[in-house]
Parts: structure tokens; C-alpha cells; sequence
């Protein structure tokens, strides 16, 4: 039984079965190493994002939200996956009698407060006297 003799496209002498060996490992090892060079995987991105959203589900169960202001919360999230997550540590939590944490800063602070709003009023009420003047 004889080998298969692979010419190569430079020259007319045939290229030993080492030499194509050679570069097959050559081939594949620089194809393994394409996680590194930052081109993605759609599979990975999927899972990572469906990872994320489980984990904010149960993050919003624990901190006593209801699903429906976790899903107001994180409109990017896939719904089913933080739904699973929410539901998830839900049922830990009754298995093992965990009460919910309370969030200590509030989910939507007032961006002024009504002294602002009194301060910016007199302070445009002055300035445009001073321009009429």
C-alpha cells in the first residue's frame, strides 16, 4: 500500500506525507487559537447574554422586585431568561426561608430637588433684570 503523492503548487517535486502533516498541525493550531484574536462567537454571545439575564432575574428576586418592574428595569434583557432566573431564586428562597434584601438607593431619584428649582428661578428671574436694565 503506497501514499498518495501531493504536489505542490510552487514547484514540480512532490511534497513528502511529513511535510503535509506539518502543515495540517500548522493549520489547525492557528485556527484554535481565534477566541484570542477577538473574533466572536455567535453561540458564546448568546449564552453570555442569556447568562446575564438569568442573573439579573434572580438579582431582582432577591431584592424584592416584582418580575414586572425587573422586566420595566432591563428592557435589553430576554424576558424568558430573566423570567427563569426570577423564578429560580424565588423557589431557593422559600426552600430555604431567605427574606428579600432591600435595595437602599432609590430606583429613580429626582434629578433636582424643589430648592433647585426655586435657586434656578430667582437666579434667570435676576439675570433677565439685569438685562432690561
Amino acid at each position: 500500500m503506497g501514499f498518495v503523492q501531493i504536489r505542490s503548487p510552487f514547484s514540480d517535486t512532490a511534497m513528502s506525507p511529513r511535510y503535509v502533516v506539518l502543515l495540517t498541525v500548522i493549520t489547525f493550531s492557528l485556527l484554535t487559537g481565534c477566541d484570542r484574536l477577538g473574533i466572536a462567537d455567535p453561540a458564546k454571545e448568546a449564552a453570555q447574554k442569556e447568562a446575564d439575564a438569568r442573573a439579573t432575574g434572580s438579582a431582582c428576586r432577591h431584592a424584592g422586585r416584582a418580575i414586572e418592574d425587573c422586566y420595566a428595569l432591563n428592557p435589553e434583557a430576554a424576558r424568558s431568561a430573566v423570567y427563569a432566573g426570577w423564578k429560580e431564586m424565588n423557589d431557593y428562597m422559600r426552600e430555604n426561608k431567605i427574606e428579600d434584601v432591600k435595595p437602599e438607593i432609590a430606583r429613580n431619584a429626582p434629578p433636582e430637588t424643589a430648592q433647585d428649582d426655586k435657586a434656578s428661578a430667582s437666579a434667570s428671574e435676576s439675570a433677565s433684570a439685569k438685562s432690561k436694565k
